[in-house]
């Protein structure tokens, strides 16, 4: 068996298991950011925004929840929204210049002249706070 065959047998199982976990447990936070972060990781955005909006109601104020959730916006094709929710995240404190630049999450945002402004924002106020 390839690995890469092995590897998606090994998500499919871990996806089922936090499943039946978030039925059992549909607020826990951790569970809940789990199966999101899986969902993405498999290629089903509507299942894991439909989580991340869920997490940005239990922790409104959460930079990496908006973060995530601007990152399902955008792999969901909806680039208003993922640009409100990464402003948001920006606004409580979200700080990783970097990882925006290249989050490939948000490549349906390059070519909107939005991201740029929001990278130069973010540029700025990461290097006002050292």
């Amino acid at each position: 068996m390839s690995k890469n065959r092995n590897a998606g047998r090994h998500q499919a199982v871990e996806l089922s298991f936090l499943e039946k976990v978030s039925e059992r447990l549909p607020e826990d936070i951790e569970i809940l950011q789990a199966l999101a972060d899986l969902y993405t990781k498999t290629g089903k955005f509507q299942e894991g925004l439909d989580i991340d909006v869920k997490l940005s109601h239990q922790l409104p104020n959460d930079d990496l929840v908006w973060y995530n959730l601007g990152c399902s916006y955008s792999l969901t094709n909806q680039p208003d929204l993922a640009f409100e929710a990464l402003t948001r995240a920006v606004e409580l404190g979200y700080a990783d210049y970097d990882w925006m630049k290249s989050d490939s999450d948000l490549n349906n945002l390059h070519a909107d002249p939005r991201f740029e402004s929001l990278l130069s924002w973010l540029y700025t106020a990461c290097n006002e706070e050292e």
